[in-house]
């Protein structure tokens, strides 16, 4: 089954809701299914470097990373790389690819189920 999941929120934005999206994504790839990761709005600092996460707190970029290498592919929204983050302008790292609307949309109609965060 292929599973898309659209990531909106800030990584460190006091709240689990992107920490518990990335477990999630973990999981259902360790249960054997195709799962895709699109970054939209504040979401896309999770694609660069230069993100601290907070005392106490796992490392979510890191998390991120470790999806990639584990053949999870992550496209990144470009009109959001000037636009959104705390680190608007800063260019993605290597393996989250560098996306536009017309891909995020392909891959929702492509997807048996989409799931946002």
């Amino acid at each position: 089954m292929s599973i898309m999941i659209i990531l909106n929120r800030q990584p460190y934005d006091g709240t689990d809701i992107t920490w518990n999206a990335l477990r999630l994504a973990k999981q259902l790839k360790s249960d054997g299914q195709e799962v895709r990761i699109f970054l939209m709005n504040d979401s896309v600092d999770l694609a660069r470097d230069g993100i601290t996460p907070p005392e106490g707190v796992e490392d979510m970029v890191a998390m991120l990373k470790a999806l990639i290498a584990n053949g999870v592919p992550v496209k990144v929204c470009g009109t959001c790389q000037a636009r959104c983050g705390v680190l608007k302008g800063q260019p993605y790292y290597e393996g989250a690819q560098f996306s536009t609307m017309a891909e995020c949309s392909q891959w929702v109609i492509d997807s048996e189920k989409v799931l946002t965060f």
